[in-house]
């Protein structure tokens, strides 16, 4: 049996998300799935780092999937890209060992999130952006970026409901640049919670255009009501960058 890792990426716009469902074909997971099945001639599971949500895009989701095929690699990879939607595309592919899982191996994961930040919208990054017109004030918002880093409680900061798994979580690192128009957060951390990354995007916000400060962020963490931290930014500005392991 081979155990095969992929290193996937694919523009979410048209998916409810990652995870497979029963009632649709709009998954990423189900998308795989249909395709390797097809090839190898048996069903096959694909097991992915983590969800991703509806709208969420990707550049280095891996997965992995078991095989007896005896296919070639560079087979397998031009087999699968052919038949997959031109939106979902598998960048590398290799056999590793057996034990190897792409969510439990996962150590930590990178994320980065667009915003256009310019009074004019664009046609060409709309659908991966979210558009803002307002100024934000960058050296505010990563000042208060330090009161996010570290172990915390992050459930003030989650659309879970309740949840009987640990939401403790550790983020390494917090950077917001800007580059032309666009304002570009990287958020690297051991896992993220359900909503985290696009509820601390609109949270920084509203410290960056002046309507909160950055004691806001002590206050959530006191409270860890998801009430009291800022919107959930829309998905089409997230990307998944990369998996470490």
């Amino acid at each position: 049996m081979k155990n095969i890792k992929m290193i996937i990426e694919y523009d979410g716009s048209r998916y409810l998300g990652w995870q497979r469902l029963g009632d649709s074909d709009k998954t990423i997971q189900g998308k795989l799935e249909n395709v390797i099945s097809e090839m190898t001639g048996t069903p096959t599971e694909v097991i992915g780092s983590g969800r991703t949500d509806a709208g969420t895009h990707a550049r280095g989701q891996v997965a992995n999937f078991k095989t007896k095929s005896n296919m070639d690699l560079k087979e397998m990879q031009k087999y699968i890209n052919h038949y997959l939607p031109g939106d979902i595309v598998v960048k590398e592919i290799e056999e590793v060992i057996e034990r190897f899982h792409s969510r439990y191996n996962a150590v930590g994961k990178k994320y980065i999130y667009y915003i256009w930040n310019h009074w004019i919208p664009s046609a060409f990054n709309r659908k991966y952006s979210y558009y803002y017109p307002q100024s934000l004030d960058i050296e505010r918002m990563n000042k208060a970026c330090s009161k996010l880093l570290g172990t915390h409680d992050f459930i003030g900061f989650s659309s879970l409901k309740k949840s009987k798994k640990s939401t403790v979580r550790r983020i390494d690192e917090i950077n917001i640049l800007r580059e032309g128009e666009i304002l570009k957060f990287e958020f690297i951390g051991e896992g993220f919670l359900y909503n985290m990354v696009r509820i601390m995007v609109g949270t920084l916000m509203e410290i960056g255009s002046g309507a909160r400060q950055a004691e806001y962020i002590d206050e959530i963490f006191e409270s860890n009501l998801r009430s009291d931290a800022g919107i959930t930014v829309p998905s089409q500005g997230l990307f998944l960058e990369e998996v470490y392991y």
